[in-house]
């Protein structure tokens, strides 16, 4: 199959696109045809080596955990999917070889939910990882409840966009930071903009002048001890960016793989509570430009590589309709041989 690799860490240079071998798939597992992958920034983190402390990387490695496709293949214990079943995934095992930027990708179960039928194959690639980050911290780390006020950073952000409005449909009032750009974003998504950096303590509390019931911490650094700062007494404080947060009494959150956690968030997609955006998308072999972009730190909601099946599909269509014409042609025959027949008798 074809796929995006990297033999060795480094930068996007280190991207080939080009044959790889097909995978294998487990007993729970099914075979997976990708019709889009969102790039995250833990992918090109991985790709140049800043995980090597906590995951083992088998080269080359396919990078990529979030997948949207086709379930084509099913493996021996799998009675949860049948083959044509449209699927979304966070497909992120405890090393580094096997991802999504590729034609297939073998995806265990416990990863994998069914596709929002609302949602394009593009959309729907992008929620997995951010709408799960999202979700676990909101609902585990958070325990944001009805009624409270919510910062979230980033907000206009892949994980910040989706967080602004699961915190709403929680009950919440959001502060979202964001640049001014993106400010009209943030509030169509249901949050109130404030512009990060120098002065942000000052902007916050001029709209919640007695602090935030919870922060969600997507930069770390500054970021973090500002967000610590405006928690109200017994106010909770997460960051998937910086473990400091831990010195400031927050839960420092690593997102995880949750068939029933992705499945509620696919059915809050089809419900219209949670939309994805999509700022760009690049052909499969343009992903060193995808990661690029995702560096530079500035998108707004998803970028998206996808996997061009228009050729496959000309082909099927040209098939069916040989199929059609030699059918066509079989009629004929038979409808002259019975008149060749009724003249005889």
């Amino acid at each position: 199959m074809k796929a995006i690799s990297y033999a060795g860490y480094g930068g996007p240079e280190t991207l080939v696109y080009g044959e790889v071998r097909d995978p294998r798939i487990g007993p729970d597992a099914v075979l997976v045809k990708v019709r889009a992958a969102a790039v995250n920034p833990v992918d090109w983190k991985a790709r140049e080596g800043y995980l090597d402390g906590m995951l083992d990387a088998v080269f080359p490695v396919i990078p990529g955990w979030d997948v949207s496709g086709v379930v084509v293949q099913l493996g021996v214990s799998v009675p949860e999917y049948a083959v044509g079943d449209e699927v979304i995934g966070y497909v992120r095992e405890d090393f580094l070889s096997r991802g999504t930027f590729a034609e297939y990708v073998a995806a265990p179960v416990r990863t994998l939910a069914r596709k929002p039928r609302n949602l394009t194959w593009e959309e729907a690639a992008g929620l997995p990882l951010t709408g799960l980050t999202a979700y676990q911290v909101l609902t585990g780390a958070l325990r944001v409840r009805r009624g409270e006020t919510v910062l979230v950073h980033a907000a206009a952000g892949g994980v910040g966009s989706i967080a602004v409005q699961l915190a709403r449909h929680l009950g919440a009032r959001v502060i979202g930071t964001a640049s001014e750009a993106n400010h009209d974003f943030v509030r169509s998504l249901g949050g109130e903009p404030v512009t990060n950096g120098d002065g942000l303590a000052e902007r916050v509390r001029g709209l919640a002048p007695e602090g935030v019931d919870a922060a969600f911490d997507t930069v770390g650094g500054e970021t973090l001890k500002v967000s610590a700062d405006l928690l109200v007494p017994d106010g909770r404080l997460a960051s998937i960016a910086d473990g400091d947060v831990v010195g400031y009494g927050g839960r420092y959150c690593w997102v995880r793989p949750d068939a029933g956690d992705l499945t509620r968030l696919a059915e809050l997609a089809e419900q219209g509570v949670v939309s994805v955006h999509v700022s760009k998308t690049f052909p499969l072999e343009q992903a060193a430009q995808a990661h690029r972009l995702s560096e530079e730190g500035r998108t707004r909601g998803k970028i998206v590589v996808t996997v061009d099946w228009a050729e496959e599909a000309d082909a099927a269509k040209d098939a069916d309709a040989a199929k059609d014409a030699d059918a066509a042609k079989g009629a004929e025959g038979a409808e002259a041989a019975e008149e060749a027949g009724g003249d005889g008798a």
